[in-house]
């Protein structure tokens, strides 16, 4: 995999180092040094279906400066030139600074899980999910020892999984990873139609669980649309009642 091209030291100066003094949104727009140029030429170069979703101009600056990142970085780029990514017809959703489709940009989408309050530092940050209720995050010291570094919550055994990967590589794995290998045995047939009418504010919800032994075939599993809400504090849950840290 390509090396990213921003180091985690960067990623926690901006994102989880940042106090209560918020910058200007002047100060987070680099023209000079543009990162949408970069992911714009990975999209470019995507090996898997990745669709841009058009961005509104105040609140691309809204949430711009609500992440206080600069668009020098990839998150800042995504933010502040999209309205958020779907990857392969939408089974993951990258966020950005909210569109229609995808109702949810990535400040707003932290406030009151990572958060409470603009500005505060978080203990992870949730960057994107799927339509299989997994969330993906970056660490801020709360998931592992390895501050920076991507996380996925998985339906099928709730736990935090380590990725080894910055959100710069992230990106990259979206864009032009094996999805296929890495999704193996939680895609059902005719998967792609479905998700691709799934509402962006929305993700799937199984039953038998897909973390029970019954839930394990997901071909043999029902399923239906539940808000991206709901579905999260209900894993949360989980969680908790089942002791899995």
């Amino acid at each position: 995999m390509q090396k990213p091209l921003f180091t985690v030291s960067f990623i926690l100066l901006y994102i989880f180092s940042y106090s209560q003094t918020m910058r200007p949104i002047e100060d987070l727009i680099n023209n000079k040094e543009a990162g949408w140029i970069l992911v714009q030429e990975w999209i470019d170069q995507a090996k898997n279906k990745v669709e841009v979703l058009a961005r509104d101009s105040v609140k691309a600056k809204d949430a711009l400066y609500k992440t206080q990142v600069t668009t020098r970085s990839p998150m800042g780029a995504v933010i502040y030139s999209t309205g958020g990514i779907l990857v392969d017809d939408g089974w993951i959703r990258i966020l950005g600074s909210g569109s229609i489709r995808l109702p949810r940009s990535l400040p707003e989408w932290n406030n009151g899980k990572t958060f409470s309050e603009y500005g505060q530092k978080p203990l992870f940050y949730l960057v994107a999910d799927d339509a299989i209720g997994g969330f993906f995050a970056i660490n801020g010291g709360a998931l592992g020892s390895d501050p920076g570094k991507m996380y996925y919550l998985s339906p099928d055994n709730l736990e935090w999984e380590p990725m080894e990967e910055t959100y710069t590589e992230f990106l990259l794995f979206c864009f032009s990873g094996d999805l296929e290998k890495y999704y193996e045995g939680h895609r059902w047939n005719g998967w792609r139609k479905e998700v691709a009418s799934l509402p962006g504010e929305k993700t799937f919800n199984f039953f038998p669980f897909l973390w029970t032994k019954e839930g394990k075939d997901i071909n043999k599993v029902s399923r239906k649309a539940v808000p991206v809400e709901e579905q999260y504090w209900f894993t949360l849950d989980m969680k908790k009642q089942l002791g899995i840290k």
